[in-house]
């Protein structure tokens, strides 16, 4: 059993007992339980549902594990032969979410 769920603006393919990393998602502390109602479509062996948008009578329970920043990425600009150049870098803060159940009302 599987969903596709939006989550803020981005789509991401989850099962139970995955554990996806997701753009920050607001000062929510550590181990809080979330309902992610935004499903686009879900497949079970016996249906597929696809929603229009969403898929009313699904819902995905997901905890938020941590609230961490990624790797830094380098950011290097230059302009030749001008003895231009410009460093700098970015972290992304991501949240870890982990994916208890996917609930489907019949």
């Amino acid at each position: 059993m599987w969903a596709v769920v939006d989550i803020n603006t981005k789509q991401y393919r989850v099962k139970e007992g995955d554990t996806i990393d997701v753009d920050f998602l607001g000062a929510n502390k550590d181990g809080m339980e979330l309902f992610l109602d935004k499903v686009l479509l879900f497949s079970n062996e016996k249906e597929v549902l696809v929603g229009q948008p969403y898929v009313q009578s699904v819902k995905v329970r997901a905890t938020l594990e941590k609230t961490f920043k990624d790797e830094k990425i380098i950011v290097f600009t230059y302009k030749r032969r001008k003895g231009y150049m410009k460093k700098s870098g970015h972290r992304q803060t991501l949240s870890r979410l982990k994916i208890l159940k996917i609930e489907h009302k019949a």
